[in-house]
């Protein structure tokens, strides 16, 4: 009785030394990252805890820490809603505009200038918020409390020098803007060709073609391009702390003088001349804005991440 041996399976392909290195040097600098976030997460826990366990009283001005934080956290959720409503329709036009429909020269172009704006440094935009923004908004905070006075965002009384939240918005939602196009130029431009093409073979128009084949794959892309702009816009500190007007409070207003700091802002303007259990506040609002920007990231990433595997074939 014979035996067969069974034949030899393929060869195991040999890793080469450079392969490996980058391999090890990539799973390092991703390591390393979690553990500069997780130092992050400890350094702002351990620094706020102060705060964190103290008495009201020894708080500044005498307020508990809810107290203290939740304005600034308001007022960091309005101006950067504001901006993400404003931002996310020109973005998403621009896009659609840049890959179907502009000619191949000027969209380069395009493509090229807006990608500029992200390069521009946020005191510039505070300056220009403030020097030429603000000063044209101001009729419009006029007519605005004297027509719309009956919604409570432009209750009013209207703002003479255009130092409101709704300026503050307006400049965070330019400075936002590249970060959204650039995603959804990237996005729309992976559109499955087939898709495209079938839907102009059945005799749908450029828009219908981009309504039915193009914003469908782009959708996830968009909203996490949008959510990367917002955790831009919730940790600006420089251009907001320029052209926003604060007085603390919680209100609705947009167009008004009186208007809630936000928290990267409020520790720019504090944290030099703040000491002892002031500075504990002070990161301890941080920390809310660091967990605040975490759960955006981490829902964008989630919403990137969700069609991975969305195709032209399928």
């Amino acid at each position: 009785m014979t035996t067969t041996s069974a034949p030899p399976g393929p060869p195991r392909p040999t890793r080469r030394l450079g392969d490996r290195v980058f391999a090890g040097s990539a799973t390092g600098a991703g390591i390393l990252i979690l553990l500069v976030l997780a130092g992050v997460a400890v350094f702002l826990v351990t620094e706020a805890w102060p705060a964190l366990t103290a008495n009201s009283a020894d708080l500044p001005n005498g307020k508990s820490l809810a107290s203290y934080v939740a304005p600034l956290v308001f007022g960091t959720l309005v101006a950067a809603v504001i901006a993400l409503l404003v931002a996310t329709p020109l973005a998403v036009a621009i896009a659609l505009y840049i890959t179907y429909y502009a000619p191949r020269r000027l969209a380069a172009t395009m493509g090229y200038v807006i990608d500029l704006l992200a390069a521009i440094p946020s005191v510039v935009y505070g300056f220009w918020g403030i020097a030429a923004l603000a000063p044209a908004m101001v009729p419009f905070y006029g007519w605005a409390a004297e027509h719309l006075g009956f919604i409570p965002l432009f209750a009013g009384p209207a703002s003479t020098t255009g130092k409101t939240m709704l300026t503050a918005g307006l400049v965070l939602a330019v400075m936002i803007l590249p970060i959204i196009s650039a995603i959804s130029r990237e996005v729309f431009g992976q559109a499955p060709a087939l898709h495209r093409e079938a839907a102009l073979a059945l005799g749908a128009t450029r828009w219908e073609m981009i309504r039915m084949a193009v914003l469908p794959y782009g959708k996830s892309g968009v909203i996490g391009g949008a959510m990367l702009g917002l955790g831009r816009a919730l940790g600006e500190t420089l251009a907001v702390a320029i052209v926003l007007s604060a007085s603390g409070g919680i209100t609705f207003n947009l167009i008004s003088s009186s208007n809630p700091s936000t928290i990267a802002a409020n520790i720019a303007l504090n944290f030099p001349e703040s000491s002892g259990l002031a500075v504990n506040t002070l990161i301890a609002s941080g920390l809310a804005l660091f967990l605040i920007t975490l759960v955006v990231n981490v829902f964008a990433r989630w919403v990137v991440t969700r069609r991975a595997e969305f195709s032209g074939a399928n």
